[in-house]
């Protein structure tokens, strides 16, 4: 009879084994299939579109030049000078321009105007069914989040980094780093630690964007699985107690649970209340991502900063935080 007992156990410790190792592959797997756009080279054509803000074709010249000084082509869309209160144009000529872009095989790249506030009302009107045969890199960030999101779900990576808007006022490193992206250049990003992060290492596929529209897009199906990723957030302009707010909603819906890590980029110009929230910036994230046990940096060169770098969203990255520098390496 104990021997039966002990056969018995043997056999189930063989089948949870068989089984961990199925999940853990099938994940591993899960998260190297993603595809990655073909790299430019010189000669290929950018696309500048409007997907939210207004932006006319004078201000558009600073990213027509630096295009040009690395040998692309540029194509600006029928929204570019279009004025809708707001926005670049209507809804349905936002979403006519980027889909033409979508669907144009001489486009390599669609570089979206600037950011603020209009791409959700257009997400579900593209139809991306030849995008996802044959995907090209789609750039920008801020309200951009929104595509970046959608695009992940299936399986695509996105540019996360500076746009047309940004070009006059950013600088030269930032400039450069979406060009090495662009034409799949090695990135290496490695800044000095601020003291009071959270030290660890991890590798995992790179998700996130701005902090607003993450929480925005919970419960859609542009929300996006953070399990076994690094997640990373940055924005702009808002109180500390809606960080706070946004942060609790993104936990409650399973983002931290099975995070590998937390990059956190510029949180810029943030407001406080007449009567103090008690913690800022730094202390809200860390107090809720301590009890994960994972690495998280602070104030990363990305995002509403000068120094906004391009970072792959999808690309799997190796990420290390010691007591005097945080890495992040693209694979």
């Amino acid at each position: 009879m104990k021997t039966n007992r002990l056969h018995t156990k043997a056999v189930f410790l063989r089948s949870f084994l068989i089984l961990l190792l199925i999940f853990t592959t099938t994940d591993l797997y899960s998260q190297r299939k993603m595809k990655i756009p073909s790299y430019l080279k010189k000669g290929d054509t950018v696309a500048i579109v409007c997907t939210a803000r207004k932006f006319f074709p004078e201000d558009a010249q600073p990213a027509i030049e630096l295009l040009k000084s690395w040998g692309l082509e540029v194509k600006l869309g029928r929204t570019i000078g279009l004025d809708s209160c707001q926005l670049g144009g209507t809804d349905r000529e936002r979403i006519d321009d980027f889909q033409q872009m979508l669907d144009d095989d001489n486009i390599k790249a669609i570089w979206c105007a600037r950011g603020g506030y209009g791409t959700v009302r257009i997400i579900d009107g593209l139809d991306f069914t030849k995008f996802k045969k044959h995907p090209k890199w789609i750039i920008g960030f801020s309200d951009v989040t929104v595509l970046h999101s959608h695009v992940h779900n299936m399986k695509v990576a996105t540019l996360h980094s500076i746009m047309p808007f940004t070009v006059p006022r950013t600088e030269e490193i930032s400039k450069e780093t979406l060009r090495k992206a662009l034409f799949g250049e090695k990135i290496r990003y490695e800044v000095p630690a601020k003291g009071y992060e959270i030290k660890g290492k991890a590798t995992g596929q790179l998700v996130g964007g701005n902090l607003s529209i993450l929480y925005s897009l919970l419960g859609s199906k542009s929300s996006i699985d953070t399990k076994d990723k690094i997640l990373f957030i940055e924005d702009l302009d808002e109180y500390l107690y809606h960080i706070d707010r946004m942060l609790y909603n993104l936990k409650r819906n399973g983002y931290f649970d099975g995070l590998k890590g937390l990059v956190v980029g510029g949180m810029t110009d943030m407001h406080d209340n007449e009567i103090p929230f008690g913690q800022n910036e730094v202390g809200i994230i860390t107090s809720i991502a301590k009890e994960y046990n994972i690495p998280v940096c602070f104030y990363f060169p990305a995002g509403h900063v000068k120094d906004n770098r391009a970072i792959i969203l999808g690309a799997t990255v190796d990420f290390e935080i010691t007591d005097d520098k945080v890495v992040l390496e693209f694979q």
